[in-house]
């Protein structure tokens, strides 16, 4: 079944997307809920600032939905849990898909569903849970013609980083966006690297799929806009953030500086200039 009409729903008419994430809950981490504690209001606040998709769980998905009107944000809707976000590792590490994933978002409208691709040191048990998730779900996708957005999240070592943290060597980002693509993505998820000048490498390993740059940790202003410029010249399709957009004291504001840079080539400087006046 051809994906191309939910895919087009996802991206602009510009073949770009921003996609913020508000997905957080599904990894049971204290942290991650930080500006998004009350869901039935922020929620509103990040559609009424018009990204192009907002990236949810089953559960909350439904007040996305039940907002009025046809002009609203495309559904990304997650379909695996984790526990792997935590300061101290458990001691069983684990993905887990959730069941009839695909039917679960044809049910909510979706225009595309998310899966991570998970890459710790020395966990190749867990590794080996998110290939499965990923084969699995799969043939779903392709049955429904619902695309599938494949995360690959490269971690550096729990003891070392003090919890979730993005490793950007490329050398490890760019055979697991790869593999990523090779086991079927539709859309590419990926970490952004430690020298945003070297982007276009993963752009290129991603062989004509759609990359979408993640966020990674809390930047500050400045940091997250100079890198959103430069990936997206880069060559990559898009964005999709989370902490740095809902744990802004202004994300509607944020979100229209990012969309500016996404959509409209803006500077960091024009973007700052944009965040600041709100």
């Amino acid at each position: 079944m051809n994906i191309t009409p939910r895919l087009r729903r996802l991206f602009a008419a510009d073949g770009r997307c921003f996609d913020v994430a508000i997905d957080h809950g599904f990894f049971n981490e204290r942290s991650f809920l930080a500006g998004i504690e009350d869901m039935r209001k922020a929620i509103p606040t990040v559609v009424a600032a018009n990204p192009d998709a907002i990236q949810l769980s089953t559960g909350l998905a439904p007040i996305l939905q039940d907002q009025p009107g046809k002009e609203k944000p495309s559904l990304v809707l997650r379909t695996d849990a984790a526990n792997v976000y935590g300061k101290t590792l458990p001691r069983f590490l684990f993905s887990r898909l959730i069941e009839n994933a695909v039917e679960q978002a044809v049910a909510l409208d979706a225009a595309c569903v998310v899966i991570n691709l998970l890459l710790l040191p020395d966990q190749p048990e867990l590794y080996a849970q998110c290939v499965e998730n990923i084969c699995r779900l799969k043939p779903q996708c392709t049955r429904y013609g619902m695309p599938l957005m494949i995360e690959p999240l490269v971690m550096q070592e729990n003891a070392k980083a003090g919890g979730y943290m993005v490793d950007g060597d490329i050398d490890k980002i760019l055979p697991l966006v790869r593999q990523a693509v090779e086991l079927g993505a539709d859309v590419i998820k990926a970490d952004p690297c430690d020298d945003a000048s070297q982007y276009h490498q993963v752009i290129e390993i991603a062989a004509g799929c759609p990359v979408l740059v993640r966020g990674g940790g809390k930047a500050s202003e400045e940091e997250i806009l100079t890198r959103t410029h430069e990936v997206m010249h880069q060559g990559a399709a898009g964005i999709v953030y989370g902490r740095n957009v809902i744990q802004h004291p202004r994300p509607a504001s944020m979100v229209k500086a990012l969309m500016h840079i996404v959509h409209h080539d803006a500077t960091p400087e024009q973007a700052l200039h944009i965040l600041k006046e709100g």
